[in-house]
């Protein structure tokens, strides 16, 4: 008995080492481009009740849903959050808006920021320009712009779309780094899963008899950030804003009470329902959230996850594989890169399923 309290011990220990979420990925299978059109990405379906897996086309996802089901999307929309300026010395700097505070004050991510000190003004057009109000850890600072007019137009202006550090090529639709039912400005990243789906594929879901709720999260920068501290306890998750309106709430604890699954597209969907459940109901809610998901969470809301393939040792991983099991997701990302599926934003999905 003693010797099985041990070699459990030793497991929730490895669980919490961040060595534990790596696994080896060619460089060469780091999508650079979307594919076209949208739901033509190739899409790994995990059976969760067998652990049986499936190689497939996006739109094919539609013969793994019913009637009944629900599916989360995320609303955010992506603002062109990156900037380049100069400070009056010409120095170059790059600002990326990460959180914004009031109308004019940001947090945001400087680079280089061994050239920045409060005070220093970073001048980005004739109509838009920032303070630096604070400096913090890991690049972060406090801004606060200056601007002619409404500052979403000065920002379109000059901002570009901030696409992450492993993607090298340029996008030339912007448009493709945004889901086709983005809404609601706010998001420094894409919620990434929700690219996949078209227009014409989310009408044949809803004429299935699927429902669509559409909840809130704005991502953050923090989606990049990897984690550092071989003990994942250490890592610290940057707060993100989050909205679960009481319509949805009541549609989704309609569904729980039913017993009809609960879908979410994305990471970003799984934080806000995981986010906005109390004493086993969905409450609706608006606020930030540094929800930190890891095994062995227990689920409180999710049936089915439709997502990416994420940076090994992320947090994104981590919450994969409290879903589905941690060697369950080495061994599901070692037979993607065996088929040389595409890998992250603008990668191929996979969708882990419970019949």
């Amino acid at each position: 008995m003693a010797s099985n309290r041990h070699s459990q011990t030793g497991k929730k220990m490895d669980l919490l080492s961040k060595k534990s979420y790596y696994y080896d990925l060619p460089e060469e299978l780091i999508a650079q481009t979307p594919v076209e059109p949208r739901d033509s990405s190739r899409l790994l379906v995990y059976h969760m009740d067998s652990g049986e897996i499936e190689h497939r086309i996006f739109h094919d996802i539609i013969d793994y849903l019913k009637s009944g089901d629900v599916l989360v999307v995320n609303n955010t929309r992506v603002l062109p959050a990156r900037l380049f300026g100069f400070k009056e010395t010409g120095a170059k700097i790059e600002i990326l808006l990460h959180k914004r505070k009031n109308l004019k004050e940001w947090e945001c991510i400087a680079r280089p920021t061994k050239r920045l000190k409060e005070g220093d003004k970073v001048v980005f057009s004739q109509n838009l320009c920032c303070i630096i109000t604070k400096k913090g850890d890991y690049g972060i600072v406090d801004v606060k712009f200056e601007f002619d007019g409404a500052f979403e137009q000065r920002l379109s202006e000059v901002g570009t779309m901030p696409l992450p550090p492993y993607i090298h090529e340029k996008l030339k639709n912007k448009e493709r780094y945004q889901t086709v039912y983005s809404k609601i400005e706010g998001s420094a990243a894409a919620p990434t899963a929700g690219l996949h789906f078209t227009q014409e594929l989310l009408q044949k879901i809803r004429d299935k008899g699927v429902t669509i709720v559409e909840v809130l999260l704005h991502v953050g920068l923090g989606t990049f950030r990897p984690v550092k501290e071989d003990n994942i306890l250490q890592h610290e998750m940057h707060s993100e804003f989050f909205e679960m309106s009481q319509q949805n709430a009541d549609i989704l604890n309609k569904a729980k009470n039913e017993g009809r699954r609960i879908i979410a597209v994305g990471t970003t969907s799984v934080r806000v329902l995981e986010s906005s459940v109390e004493n086993g109901k969905f409450v609706p809610k608006s606020g930030e959230t540094k929800i930190f998901i890891y095994p062995p969470y227990k689920f409180k809301a999710v049936d089915g996850l439709i997502t990416n393939f994420h940076l090994p040792e992320s947090t994104l991983i981590m919450l994969v594989s409290a879903f589905i099991g941690r060697d369950e997701t080495i061994r599901v990302y070692e037979q993607a890169v065996k088929e040389k599926y595409r890998f992250f934003s603008f990668g191929d999905a996979c969708f882990f399923v419970r019949e």
